[in-house]
């Protein structure tokens, strides 16, 4: 059954059923539309950052916009791996945009899930193959990711993967023989998933389901916050990027040594990404930042156990020298082509209707823990009544990150 199509979005049409994240930058809802879904059996997240705070008067602000302008150019070129943006709008008070719910969280709730904290390499593989085919489609606009990791990745209704959070994302020409023009513009997105009925099997003839699903407790990340230098956020034109932006285990060598960056950095976070699906750790974690960046410019990955293609594939994406990396040079293609992906029909990967994971109905109980509703304007006057952030509502629920935190 199809959402019905949503009106221009006002803050009085919209009424907030639960806080499905919560940071320095904004807050999101879960929110339906009295008007055309008065049931609340399609319920959308928006995404709010009040202008009125001090943290939102710049830099934040700024942000949002941009993201916002990023989902609408999105919208042009749908994509089933990455979102749309369903409306947006401004009161004096507050900037929001709607995006569609993702009831089955992110990745990394979705790992603390099984009952080692970790995935197989048949999982692995697929949720690998749909992340590279939504970063392969971004590069092709000229969108720069540059905050790929497991709490930007978000579990649709169908168990397929969608990209979220672009407030870190940048535009950049596509490669030429001489450099990498950054530009203020963007390109494409959303999906149709094929109706036919498609085991996974088809397309993962390894494919085991052998994962316990176990109730879940609320997943910690000691490093869900984007970093970024201040002062050095740029959207005008210029060769690649100087930003010093990302997550801090997630940060790929050459954003750490300064040297500007490019496309690479999102294949570099996607061995981090893989690492840590593998492993539940990330491979450079240190005692402190200082540690991490060392361990990221000079350690190599350590694994155990005997080489495997997945292993193989890792190495390859975490070569320090962007140069050297796998994807550099032949982009997607490159990565598409490595062995561990042998015998995947990439162009089957939206008809799979049976993923590892598929939302339980358990996922659905943010639908009934505010029966009330949440009335958004008094919420963000009772948040800066709060005497500390400590405060404020959990930012982790259901993996939609709201914060960026500046160092």
């Amino acid at each position: 059954m199809a959402a019905p199509p949503s009106p221009e979005l006002h803050l009085h049409h919209l009424r907030a059923i639960q806080i499905l994240g919560n940071g320095a930058m904004g807050t999101v809802f879960l929110v339906h539309n009295l008007l055309t879904d008065p049931s609340a059996n399609f319920p959308f997240a928006l995404k709010v950052v009040e202008k009125l705070s001090p943290e939102a008067k710049l830099d934040a602000d700024r942000r949002a916009r941009w993201e916002v302008a990023v989902l609408e150019r999105l919208n042009q070129k749908p994509h089933p791996f990455l979102p749309s943006v369903i409306g947006s709008f401004e009161t004096e008070q507050i900037l929001a945009w709607a995006i569609p719910f993702c009831p089955g969280g992110d990745l990394n709730v979705l790992r603390h899930r099984q009952m080692d904290r970790v995935f197989s390499p048949a999982v692995i593989r697929f949720y690998l193959a749909e992340i590279v085919c939504a970063l392969q489609h971004l590069h092709s606009m000229g969108i720069v990711y540059r905050d790929l990791k497991p709490e930007n990745i978000l579990i649709q209704h169908s168990g397929h993967v969608t990209l979220t959070d672009f407030d870190l994302s940048r535009t950049l020409a596509p490669k030429s023989l001489k450099s990498l023009i950054l530009s203020s513009e963007l390109p494409e997105i959303l999906p149709e998933v094929n109706k036919h009925h498609r085991k996974l099997t088809r397309l993962f003839p390894t494919m085991s389901r052998d994962k316990t699903h176990v109730k879940l407790k609320k997943a910690k990340s000691a490093r869900v916050s984007p970093m970024t230098r201040k002062n050095n956020v740029s959207f005008s034109n210029g060769e690649r990027s100087n930003s010093f932006v990302g997550t801090e285990e997630y940060v790929a060598p050459e954003v750490v040594r300064g040297d500007g960056h490019e496309f690479a950095v999102d294949w570099w976070a996607l061995g981090i990404l893989s690492y840590e699906m593998l492993y539940g750790t990330t491979p450079f974690r240190g005692k402190n930042r200082k540690d991490t960046f060392g361990r990221i410019l000079m350690m190599p990955p350590k694994f155990t156990g005997k080489p495997t293609p997945l292993t193989d594939l890792i190495t390859k994406l975490l070569e320090k020298e962007p140069t050297h990396r796998l994807g550099y040079t032949g982009g997607a293609c490159e990565i598409q082509e490595h062995p561990f992906f042998s015998g995947l029909k990439w162009d089957l990967l939206t008809e799979v209707l049976r993923p590892p994971f598929l939302p339980s109905r358990d996922d659905d109980r943010v639908l009934t823990a505010n029966p009330g509703g949440i009335n958004i304007t008094e919420y963000f006057q009772k948040l800066r009544q709060l005497p500390s952030p400590l405060d404020s509502p959990s930012r982790e629920d259901y993996g939609y990150n709201a914060s960026l935190t500046e160092f």
